[in-house]
């Protein structure tokens, strides 16, 4: 673990030096470090360029070059994870080898991002690693192929230390779902009711008034009939 530890810091130090273009990075390593991908390299102490081309899928495809990118050294699957706590600095992470082998990448992570490329392996080569390290190991049980189409759609899973195949979230940390609050619905204010006054009398009184008008108007017309008669 202190070896695995070291080697992380090194490179986290001032000779990893990134570019934000493509996240290209230079990284110098101080140790040998075996790298999944087409073929299958071990890396020997020295400097190297890795490049991540995007993809239209949740995984990408890294290339690793050497000094001054004249060769492609191979061509490596790898799928999106995620960290709590981005660094000021790239850094690669490894899984813990026994003593005497070279250290088994295991994820790149670009200076100032929560997110970085977990390195998915050939079948037969992460069923040794998981055994070896002790770690759930991220794999394909397809061949690697320079073909990006075949990189971007070989099915993905992960293999235990006892050899069983599990899920692939049993490895990489996806990123927290960032749920938008939804916006208050607005508030409509009332249209103003006319109260209806209440009905506090009859019409009797009114009708009784009348017909006592009409009766005073009958007995005054048969007067001056009288008079004129």
């Amino acid at each position: 673990m202190g070896l695995c530890l070291t080697a992380v810091c090194a490179l986290a130090g001032p000779k990893a030096k990134a570019d934000n273009s493509d996240l290209k990075t230079v990284i110098t390593l101080t140790m040998p470090v075996e790298v999944p991908g087409v073929g299958q390299h071990l890396l020997m102490p020295g400097t190297y360029v890795f490049k991540l081309l995007n993809s239209p899928v949740d995984r990408h495809i890294v290339e690793i070059y050497n000094q001054d990118q004249t060769k492609l050294l191979t061509t490596v699957l790898t799928i999106t994870n995620h960290r709590i706590n981005a660094t000021d600095k790239s850094v690669l992470t490894f899984s813990e080898q026994p003593a005497g082998e070279p250290q088994a990448i295991k994820a790149w992570f670009f200076s100032g991002q929560h997110y970085g490329e977990s390195f998915v392996w050939e079948k037969p080569k992460a069923i040794l690693l998981a055994k070896e390290t002790n770690e759930v190991i991220l794999t394909t049980p397809v061949a690697m192929a320079d073909a990006p189409e075949v990189l971007t759609t070989a099915p993905l899973e992960a293999v235990t230390p006892t050899g069983d195949t599990v899920a692939m979230a049993t490895v990489v940390e996806p990123a927290p779902v960032e749920v938008a609050a939804a916006e208050p619905a607005p508030v409509v204010a009332p249209e103003p009711v006319a109260a209806a006054l209440p009905k506090t009398a009859s019409n009797l009184p009114l009708i009784g008034l009348v017909g006592m008008f009409t009766l005073g108007g009958g007995f005054l017309l048969t007067g001056l009939l009288k008079r004129t008669a």
